[in-house]
């Protein structure tokens, strides 16, 4: 997730890091606005660390989403809502138990919305 600062949300960050690093990545989420913005991008595994010093040198604060979705196992019933409500199939059942690939999860909040169980929260950092 890259949060950008007011004063460097009009230049071009993502287009600068793409042409220096040569990464494909994706975008997975944006919230830009005049002042200030909150992207979560897709970098292959190889290009993670070069891509991040990238941006941090752009003056861009860097955080890894490695556990972005947390479930209480207490409270979760495995109902499925948040395997029909995910945008990206974070979640998905096997053996009639929910479980997740949380590497999948853009922190939409849209399965923490949709958990008649509150059994979900995002881990923000």
């Amino acid at each position: 997730m890259l949060h950008v600062a007011p004063g460097i949300v009009r230049h071009p960050l993502i287009a600068s890091v793409i042409l220096e690093t040569e990464a494909l990545v994706n975008i997975e989420r944006a919230s830009i606005n005049a002042v200030s913005g909150e992207i979560v991008l897709e970098v292959p595994p190889e290009k993670y660390q070069e891509v991040m010093e990238a941006f941090e040198r752009r003056g861009v604060r860097v955080v890894p989403l490695e556990i972005p979705v947390i479930r209480d196992e207490s409270e979760c019933v495995n109902c499925g809502a948040c395997v029909s409500i995910c945008p990206t199939g974070t979640f998905r059942f096997e053996d009639w138990r929910v479980v997740a690939d949380s590497g999948k999860c853009i922190q939409c909040g849209a399965c923490v919305v949709g958990c008649p169980q509150r059994a979900l929260k995002l881990v923000l950092k």
